[in-house]
């Protein structure tokens, strides 16, 4: 089954989470554009959305789904992305498409945060793709130069500014046998936006797209969505 298909698979299974009457967080990326089609069929069922980005305000918009600021929302039960790597202990790297910053937020706020993903993205150990760090332009090299003392190989991606008008430096090769401690050192950095390891914290639940199906990993701890 093809790669597409199976971010399909995962996205539509996250309709179940949604609950009526609610504004739903939408991330960025080709596996939540899926959940932004799957939205679309239930959009007269929510209140509307809060994106994590331009290009995802925009297909929503484009669906008559209304799109509201964060600023605004005082409940947020639910969140729904994709992720570059997720691990059984539901910690992630994001940021390949740059949009780190609004997702960490949103996740920051929402009660569930639901990742879907096909199976090429679930790891024993984090760090086979590279770690995204949003960084004040001005910063730029300073950041690197201490990302190369923490062990990493940080690349700026070109040609890129993220919504908020900063770069990514897209960090290689970094000791993830640690995220959590990994993320609160790159954090502490002067300059550093956000860093892309989700490790504090992670998703509640993923929802992974197989060639049998979907796979659910959920955290013990988590309340049942539909109650």
């Amino acid at each position: 089954m093809a790669r597409d298909q199976l971010k399909k698979t995962a996205s539509w299974a996250a309709l179940k989470y949604v609950r009526s009457g609610t504004i739903v967080g939408v991330g960025t990326g080709s596996t939540t554009a899926h959940f932004i089609d799957a939205l679309a069929s239930i959009k007269h069922q929510i209140a509307g959305a809060v994106s994590s980005s331009e290009s995802s305000s925009v297909r929503l918009k484009s669906y008559g789904i209304p799109v509201f600021d964060l600023n605004d929302v005082h409940l947020l039960p639910l969140y729904v992305d994709g992720a570059d790597e997720i691990n059984d202990q539901l910690q992630m790297i994001k940021g390949g498409g740059a949009a780190l910053t609004r997702e960490k937020i949103i996740a920051a706020v929402a009660d569930c945060f639901v990742c879907v993903a096909d199976t090429s993205k679930r790891v024993e150990k984090l760090g086979r793709a590279p770690l995204p760090i949003e960084v004040i332009p001005m910063a730029r090299s300073y950041i690197s130069r201490q990302l190369i003392r923490l062990g990493g190989w940080p690349k700026h991606r070109q040609n890129v500014i993220t919504d908020n008008g900063n770069v990514i430096l897209d960090v290689y090769h970094l000791d993830m046998s640690d995220p959590i401690q990994l993320e609160k050192a790159i954090k502490a950095l002067t300059g550093v936006v956000t860093v892309g390891l989700f490790a504090e914290r992670g998703a509640d639940v993923a929802l992974i797209g197989t060639t049998h199906g979907v796979s659910i990993l959920q955290k013990i701890f988590l309340q049942n969505t539909q109650d």
